[in-house]
Formats: structure tokens, sequence, C-alpha cells
């Protein structure tokens, strides 16, 4: 049997999905860190694969559909069984249907991406992409979770809201950017994005990974706000052309 150059990035994805079955399983454990970083290792493995895809010249439609299933298992099942197990729990049915939201609508955001794939590079998602809402559960727990393994007072109110929102944005049309890749040619076309990256990173390296929870929240936020002023420039344009077309007296 001949082995394509395909394999290459495909074995990257099935390592994504690996990780992703690993997580559940430490979390199952009771290992909540453990399974944190395992969703964190998913994460480098769902970046390789579509570095693979474009080194090799290899992306195609069987490859975003297995990488699909793969973030369904990793980012979305994962984090789920995670914040349910850790904390979520305690709200009995409220808090499993919660939890359900990171999978559920993780999964509806991932179908209607590839059914709106045009081309395998984007500069910006629809809707926040589904490895950035694990990662954002992910470095929560690693922030805020007292030895690890439970959370009390404000950090255990607000997780059910925060699980919420995140799910829901996912499935919005807030436009959030792709990573850049820090190219030459990159950079000249998105400079602030570009420069935005640079500082968030020295952020966190100087802060030794503490701000990167926070850092995250900034590029979350970030999102709903453009898009929100996105919204009101709209409605002003249009309530000016109103203002300004001709009106006829009869």
């Amino acid at each position: 049997m001949m082995i394509t150059r395909a394999v290459v990035p495909t074995l990257f994805t099935v390592l994504n999905m690996f990780c992703g079955f690993l997580s559940i399983v430490q979390v199952s454990d009771g290992k909540y860190v453990e399974a944190c970083y395992f969703i964190l290792l998913a994460g480098v493995f769902d970046s390789l694969d579509g570095v693979m895809a474009r080194l090799t010249k290899s992306s195609s439609q069987f490859g975003v559909e297995i990488d699909s299933l793969s973030d369904v298992v990793s980012f979305g099942a994962a984090p789920a069984f995670l914040v349910y197990k850790l904390h979520l729990f305690h709200f009995g049915t409220v808090g499993l249907i919660i939890s359900s939201l990171l999978v559920i609508l993780g999964g509806i955001r991932l179908a209607r991406f590839n059914v709106q794939l045009v081309g395998f590079d984007k500069d910006y998602f629809r809707g926040l992409p589904i490895p950035s809402s694990a990662f954002a559960i992910v470095f929560y727990v690693l922030t805020f979770a007292v030895d690890g393994n439970r959370f009390e007072g404000f950090a255990g109110t607000i997780l059910p809201y925060i699980v919420v929102a995140l799910s829901l944005i996912m499935v919005s049309t807030i436009k959030y950017d792709t990573l850049p890749r820090f190219s030459k040619k990159e950079i000249a076309k998105h400079p602030i994005r570009s420069i935005s990256y640079f500082f968030a990173l020295l952020i966190i390296i100087f802060t030794k990974g503490q701000a990167i929870f926070y850092v995250f929240f900034v590029f979350i936020v970030f999102g709903i706000l453009r898009h929100l002023i996105g919204l009101l420039k709209r409605e002003d344009k249009v309530e000016s052309e109103i203002e300004e077309s001709p009106s006829y007296d009869i």
C-alpha cells in the first residue's frame, strides 16, 4: 500500500484526538491539572496538522472533516467533562446541561464552519473558534482552581456563566482574527494585529503564564466590542442614507 503525503497532517490530527481522549481519562481519575495539559497538547497538534498540510500541500476536504471530528473530542467533550466533574456537578441537572453546551454548540460551530468553508486560509473566524473556547476554560481552571481540584467563592459562582457565554459566542457571528504567522508579508498586511499579539506574548512570558487567562479574556471581549461598534456604525450609516435620500411631495 502506497503511503501518500496526506498521511502526515492526518497523523497530527489523530494525535490531537488522542490527547482529547487522554484528557477525559485524566478527568475520570480526578487529575484535573493533567487533563488541562492534555487539552493544551491537543491544541499544539491541532496547529501542527495545519502547518503540515500547507508544507506537504495536502489540504483536502477529508482533512477538514477529520480535523473537526478531532476538535469535537479535544475541545468540546474534554473541557465539557472537565468543568462538569470539577464543579458544575454541584448544580445537578442544570450543571449537566450547562456543561454539555461546550460540546453541543461547539459541534454546531464546527459544522457551520465546514459548510461555509471556501479555501483553507482565512483572515478571520466567524464565531469564537472551539480551541479558543477550550483554552479559555483550561486557563480559567489553572488560574483559579484551588490546588487544581476545586473552585471556591466567586470563581465557582461565575463558572456557569462563563461556560454559557463561551458556548454562545462560538455560534455567534462575531469575527475573531486568525493567529498571525509573523512573516514580513503578514506583518505588512496586518501590522496592528501582529503587534498586539506580540505584546500579548510578551505579557505571558514576563508573568510566567500567570496572566494568560486575562490575555484570553481581553481577546474574547475585544471581539465582542468590535462587533458591537461595527453594528452601531452600520446603523448610523443606514440612518444617514435615509436622511440624505430625496423625498418627493405629492
